[in-house]
């Protein structure tokens, strides 16, 4: 598990504003934000997995008037964050360690975070982040659904090992966490970046019943 999160951790410290610049233009990404803020209350508190440099995703929701806790395994990205979205609170942790309360968040955001874990670290994390949530509360996951395992690729032109599960297994594991999927989205992107491949990009709206 450690090596894994210093895996993850090394790229993204190496990336640090060039993720965020290289997929900024994310439709996809900002549409799924958009749906999660028509649902929020006011000053809900949201949990962002994997938060990056705080761009996009903290940045809108804590300019809607929203707690944002970011948590990210790379230092050089919880700082950024934290210069960049000084309105929320970032903290360097791995999610499959940090401890998390039942139903204390109104929303949580997974954007790609999960990618570098096995598939059973996957749906033990999504297990935890749905019992996290408070009924009635949004889960916005989005992935990369390839069916693959501890796959070595080459990301923007950093070394990182990808898990992932074809799009019909990566409903089912949201499923199987007790959440609903009310909408999908699949896409292709590609990042803007010289060594930026095109990507399938699967977005989903999930809410945890009432």
């Amino acid at each position: 598990m450690a090596d894994e999160g210093q895996r993850a951790a090394a790229a993204f410290d190496a990336l640090g504003l060039t993720y965020e610049k290289a997929f900024a233009r994310s439709e996809a990404h900002l549409a799924s934000l958009e749906w999660l803020l028509e649902r929020l209350g006011p000053g809900s508190r949201v949990l962002d997995v994997g938060s990056g440099t705080g761009r996009p995703t903290a940045s809108t929701l804590v300019a809607a008037g929203h707690e944002v806790l970011g948590v990210d395994v790379s230092p050089v990205m919880v700082e950024l964050a934290g210069r960049q979205v000084p309105e929320a609170e970032f903290r360097h942790a791995d999610i499959r360690e940090l401890p998390l309360e039942k139903d204390s968040f109104d929303a949580v955001c997974v954007y790609f975070s999960l990618l570098q874990m096995s598939r059973a670290e996957q749906s033990e994390v999504l297990g935890r982040l749905a019992r996290a949530l408070r009924p009635g509360g949004s889960l916005v996951l989005a992935t990369v659904p390839v069916d693959v395992e501890d796959l070595a690729v080459e990301f923007m032109g950093q070394p990182v090992r990808a898990t992932s599960f074809a799009p019909e297994d990566v409903v089912a594991v949201v499923r199987d966490a007790g959440l609903v999927v009310e909408h999908e989205q699949a896409v292709e992107f590609t990042p803007d970046h010289p060594e930026g491949a095109t990507e399938p990009h699967l977005f989903l709206y999930c809410g945890l019943p009432a």
